[in-house]
């Protein structure tokens, strides 16, 4: 039994068919809106983070000072809860056992001098007296500001910087140092029961003639918010996108349907009938 083509038909599902958006295209899209998303709302829930974290921090740096935390806790003192706690010391530096810490400041470049200072309980605490210039990193040109006897030193609790600065390692036994390593710097000055954190010396409490004390540079970097936009609005146009691709395919897809796509000149009309043996096919109009 012969059955009815229409090369027109042939004409209209071929046009639907290319209208319809690639599955994998569609899915890939949905994920990566979704993946968009998902980023910009965890940079939203890092930008309140930060925001309490400075919060916080402004507080402790503006609070009266407070005694350091006991030898007891030292092993429980972190960053979170204790970095730029205003804290004060009492001791005598060992000014013999002093390590310069190469640094850059709104002075210029220098030194951070870190001293130890020994306490009445035998524990020592490393001070960041502060800063000189290269000119005065010899001990020698700064013997006037280094007091003797018993000092009080306030200043804010730092955490130590282990290991070295910015692609430059620490190298102890040429007695570089790029980064305030309070281990390492211990172990190098033969320092014992030495608290795993060092103090920024305020300038207030820093002799003349002495290193520049109170430089700590206190700054968060808060660009979460435009991280979250920058997401946000690679999703949004990611969505509409797909939207126009599926609205303009849907509408190329009914044109066809409502028969708005025309026919070849000289084609074969509806009614054309298809026979057919084993031994081929013949496409006759009626």
């Amino acid at each position: 039994m012969s059955d009815l083509v229409s090369p027109g038909d042939n004409e209209r599902r071929g046009p639907a068919r290319a209208a319809r958006p690639s599955l994998w295209l569609t899915a890939l899209s949905l994920i990566a809106f979704v993946v968009l998303m998902a980023l910009g709302v965890w940079q939203v829930e890092r930008r309140t983070w930060k925001l309490a974290l400075i919060d916080r921090v402004e507080q402790r740096v503006h609070a009266p000072a407070q005694p350091i935390p006991s030898s007891a806790s030292w092993p429980t003192v972190s960053a979170a809860n204790d970095e730029y706690r205003h804290v004060r010391v009492s001791g005598r530096f060992l000014h013999d056992h002093e390590t310069l810490v190469q640094a850059v400041t709104e002075e210029g470049p220098g030194y951070w001098v870190l001293t130890p200072l020994k306490r009445g309980d035998g524990t020592t605490i490393l001070i960041n007296r502060g800063f000189v210039p290269s000119e005065r990193r010899d001990a020698s040109t700064r013997q006037a500001g280094n007091p003797e006897g018993l000092v009080e030193i306030t200043g804010l609790l730092r955490i130590t910087e282990p290991k070295g600065g910015f692609l430059r390692d620490n190298v102890p036994q040429h007695n570089r140092w790029y980064s305030r390593d309070v281990a390492a710097i211990a172990a190098a000055r033969d320092l014992q029961n030495v608290a795993p954190f060092f103090v920024d010396a305020d300038a207030g409490s820093q002799s003349a003639g002495g290193p520049i004390g109170g430089l700590t540079v206190i700054r968060f970097p808060n660009n979460h918010l435009v991280y979250a936009l920058t997401w946000f609005a690679l999703a949004f146009m990611l969505a509409g996108r797909l939207f126009v691709t599926f609205r303009g395919g849907l509408f190329r897809r009914k044109k066809a349907l409502n028969g708005f796509v025309h026919e070849p000149a000289g084609g074969f009309d509806a009614s054309a009938r298809r026979t057919g043996s084993d031994a081929g096919t013949i496409v006759e109009p009626t």
